[in-house]
């Protein structure tokens, strides 16, 4: 996949930023040592940790050097590391595992959650964000037009371009066990969208970003073109003319013994 555009991301960043905001006011620290941002992007959830632990040692963690280069412009009092989520191991056990809107890209968390969560020192918490909008018009009609010719061929099986995610159930089960306390909730937003234009224009700098990867420029205008056209009639007009984006969020917080 190519690199994340970080400029493309931090058009909607008020929006993305406030489950980040509701993830944290759930994390039960007052004093933190180490706090890992997983996925940190461009530093816009990274903000807000060192903003809540004033003297903690703040790290970023990210697979995108552009995502990277845009955090450290950003907050050049935090450290910013390149890493893979799938096999980041920290170099010390942190009070905080902080995930925004980064675990849905990563597979197999029927191992993942609790490794990360064993990882912890005692007492640390994992805080966890993750859109679950697979059933989301934006998302099934992503997979729809991929399956079209002329886009099958190169795109694949659409289907398998982002980890399907467990239930909120089977995520407290994975933790409960090992943790002192488990708090799992789900979210639904409702964003308002000036056009069909900026629904795409939101999920390009994400979801749909895996699909038009795949594509030459000329079938990726043809793509979004169709794409475009069906997001109209999928959301329709409210009263003022914007778009209501439904956007479900799932959150888990955890806390070690």
């Amino acid at each position: 996949m190519l690199d994340w555009n970080p400029a493309l991301y931090r058009r909607y960043e008020d929006e993305r930023t406030r489950p980040a905001r509701e993830l944290l006011a759930r994390v039960p620290l007052s004093n933190v040592g180490l706090a890992i941002d997983l996925g940190c992007g461009p530093g816009n959830s990274t903000e807000l940790l060192a903003e809540r632990f004033e003297g903690a040692e703040i790290v970023g963690v990210d697979n995108s050097e552009a995502m990277l280069a845009s955090a450290r412009e950003r907050l050049p009092q935090c450290r910013f590391d390149f890493g893979d989520i799938a096999s980041w191991v920290p170099s010390r056990p942190p009070d905080l595992i902080y995930a925004n809107a980064a675990l849905q890209w990563v597979p197999q968390h029927e191992e993942l959650i609790p490794r990360l969560f064993a990882s912890l020192a005692p007492g640390g918490v994992l805080a966890i964000q993750m859109p679950d909008n697979r059933g989301e018009p934006t998302h099934r009609l992503m997979r729809e037009v991929a399956a079209e010719v002329p886009w099958a061929d190169a795109i694949g099986n659409a289907d398998a371009l982002r980890t399907r995610l467990l239930s909120l159930a089977e995520y407290y089960d994975l933790l409960a066990p090992a943790a002192a306390k488990v708090d799992v909730w789900h979210t639904i937003y409702q964003h308002p969208m000036a056009s069909a234009a900026a629904i795409v224009e939101w999920v390009r700098g994400t979801g749909l970003k895996p699909f038009v990867d795949r594509l030459s420029d000329d079938l990726a205008a043809g793509f979004l073109a169709e794409y475009e056209s069906r997001v109209d009639k999928a959301y329709a007009k409210r009263i003022d003319g914007r778009r209501l984006l439904a956007f479900p969020r799932m959150f888990i917080v955890a806390q070690k013994t």
